[in-house]
């Protein structure tokens, strides 16, 4: 398996999202300029100019027409995905953090950081079909506990909006009341920050990675914790196969502790895990500092992993991985 090296970003990833067909892949980099690429053989088809500060997430409509992205500039932008041309600007007091599409593609959720006086919140913006007749009036703004809220996405139906964060508590909102539905138990849930939040493919459940080295498997209905996976470092990123029953972390400790630490905790691959019984069952080698973003194509034949070292690469599986037994 021979990855594809994709060289387009100065500063580290930050963010990895195939389109719904799995033929583009859209990259977000401390770098200002999310870019997208074919997912095939990693060409990079163009990028998206506009921000002033890093870009924290994106998601991209499932008509693969429009692309929603978040920054540290105290903006999320919608942008034509064809042209690269900006459709709308949210403004926001603080910088953005996670952005999601609801299904239907009709709301947004995007959370914003704690910043000056400010604490962390989470917006719902309504998406007009036709962006001439878009505001930036939000929908519902939920007021976040102390802390930042690293992402949050819809629950099943739009009903509901599951968030987590640097409290480690993952939460579940009702998005027509705004009223707090539940909060994860403390018990079961992780130690410290959770960096990262996927929805499986059906969205009945999700995966959370925290910096506790471990990462999670939970019901998005009850936020009961169905499975946990354990590793030696911390844990930037988490995906899951919509094919197979695997799920892969990527992590290593932050950039700035490297030198403190013996040079085997360091180790920055992408381990892949069985779902079911929680075993390691192997791992791939090649980023030159942390991963910090993962994403599997939908169907499921090959995964991308965007490091701190500003590379993003694209893995598409040999024939022996479909039928790997533990």
């Amino acid at each position: 398996m021979r990855p594809i090296l994709m060289k387009g970003h100065e500063r580290p990833l930050t963010f990895l999202k195939y389109n719904r067909e799995g033929d583009l892949l859209f990259s977000c980099a401390k770098d200002h300029t999310p870019t997208v690429w074919f997912a095939d053989d990693g060409e990079r088809l163009g990028t998206y100019r506009g921000h002033n500060g890093a870009v924290w997430s994106c998601d991209v409509s499932r008509d693969s027409m429009m692309l929603i992205t978040a920054s540290a500039d105290q903006t999320a932008k919608l942008w034509n995905v064809q042209t690269g041309a900006q459709l709308f600007t949210f403004n926001f007091d603080s910088p953005a953090r996670s952005v999601d599409l609801s299904v239907g593609d009709n709301l947004a959720v995007i959370t914003t950081d704690p910043f000056m006086a400010f604490t962390s919140a989470i917006h719902v913006k309504r998406i007009a079909s036709d962006s001439s007749e878009q505001i930036g009036d939000s929908v519902l703004v939920l007021k976040g506990p102390q802390g930042r809220i690293n992402r949050a996405v819809w629950g099943p139906l739009n009903r509901t909006i599951i968030s987590a964060g640097e409290d480690s508590i993952i939460r579940r909102w009702d998005t027509e009341t705004g009223k707090l539905l539940q909060e994860s138990e403390p018990e079961v849930g992780h130690k410290k920050q959770i960096t990262s939040l996927t929805k499986s493919a059906d969205c009945s459940h999700f995966i959370t990675g925290s910096l506790d080295k471990s990462a999670k498997l939970w019901d998005i209905r009850d936020l009961s914790l169905i499975k946990t996976y354990l590793t030696e470092r911390p844990v930037n990123a988490v995906t899951m196969s919509p094919l197979l029953d695997h799920v892969v972390l990527g992590g290593g400790q932050d950039a700035s502790a490297v030198t403190t630490t013996d040079h085997r905790a360091g180790k920055f691959e992408a381990k892949f895990f069985d779902k079911i019984l929680q075993e390691e069952i192997g791992g791939v080698k090649g980023h030159f500092g942390p991963i910090n973003a993962l994403a599997f194509n939908p169907d499921g034949k090959s995964f991308s992993s965007g490091g701190e070292d500003g590379y993003v690469r694209l893995h598409h599986f040999d024939p022996d991985y479909f039928s790997i037994k533990i």
